[in-house]
């Protein structure tokens, strides 16, 4: 573990994690983070004058296209969702991510700015997940060049996609990336981890679920993917941290797609803070993770056409 990666776990121990047990406690809370978010869309987010960030728009929502740098192979394409537990942030909030990841992946990412909480449900946030992917195959993408990715509630949306995508019989994307998803939403105590985690508090974590899962089945696996049959689903890469609330259902996932023969790369960071990837100004094992994707999707595209045509099937 980093120096840097000490100082920052702690700092977080000591001031975000009180912060969301005070403050997530009440359903006006949602309404006020998701207010900050629609403030800070008209916040400038630098980035390095080497990314191009422009406008995308699609049926119901938009989102934007980041561009890594120069050279990207412009027939493919990442299509991310961002976190922040389905009522703040936005794909601004997560170009350290996005950016990255267009450089790791050697194309451009499209981030969508999907419909959230509290205002609206996870089924729309889905509708649009679903209306981005068939977009972008309309515009020429074949499926096989599309690599779906998200972080925290982002993963969970990946996952959902994945699971709708297959059970609707449309074709499936390339291969997934999920950075500690969020994809057990069934109303449970998560145990492990509960003091380790430096940034998020597991009965704060629970509390979110009921909400956004009131009046619906949290067993469905497109509200719990952790729940699915993973059968036919594409490459997957799970990151997270091995002392993060969430790390069980992540390690679920990948144990469920295993079974279901599904080729997982599994990476378990220890110590790392939750989607610690966003923090790759400052943290040394962030960058090296973005390498890791990069060597991920490498792997993926030597891949035997006809293994991606089965898992695409």
């Amino acid at each position: 573990m980093s120096w840097q990666a000490r100082a920052l776990t702690g700092l977080m121990r000591g001031t975000v994690k009180p912060a969301s047990v005070l403050l997530m406690r009440h359903p006006l809370a949602l309404v006020g983070a998701a207010r900050l978010g629609d403030l800070a869309r008209m916040v400038h987010v630098p980035h390095p004058a080497h990314v191009s960030v422009v406008p995308a728009e699609f049926a119901s929502c938009g989102g934007e296209w980041v561009r890594g740098g120069q050279g990207l192979d412009e027939r493919k394409v990442v299509l991310y969702f961002h976190g922040g537990g389905y009522f703040s942030c936005s794909p601004r909030t997560h170009r350290p991510i996005t950016w990255r990841l267009s450089v790791a992946a050697g194309r451009p990412v499209v981030a969508l700015d999907y419909r959230q909480g509290p205002v609206h449900r996870l089924a729309d946030s889905l509708a649009d997940a679903l209306d981005a992917y068939d977009c972008l195959l309309r515009r020429g993408y074949a499926p096989g060049d599309v690599v779906v990715a998200g972080d925290s509630a982002g993963g969970h949306l990946a996952l959902a996609t994945l699971l709708a995508l297959r059970d609707r019989g449309l074709p499936l994307p390339g291969a997934a990336i999920c950075l500690s998803p969020w994809a057990d939403l069934t109303d449970f105590p998560r145990r492990a981890n509960r003091w380790q985690d430096p940034l998020l508090p597991a009965s704060r974590v629970r509390w979110l679920a009921r909400r956004w899962t009131s009046g619906l089945d949290p067993r469905d696996p497109l509200v719990s993917p952790v729940r699915g049959d993973f059968t036919g689903l594409p490459p997957l890469m799970i990151v997270t941290g091995s002392t993060e609330v969430l790390r069980d259902e992540a390690r679920r996932v990948a144990e469920r797609a295993r079974l279901a023969g599904v080729p997982v790369r599994y990476e378990e960071w220890p110590r790392m803070p939750h989607v610690f990837p966003i923090l790759a100004e400052v943290l040394p094992e962030a960058r090296l993770a973005f390498r890791h994707m990069a060597s991920f999707l490498g792997a993926v595209a030597a891949r035997p056409a006809s293994m991606g045509d089965s898992a695409a099937a």
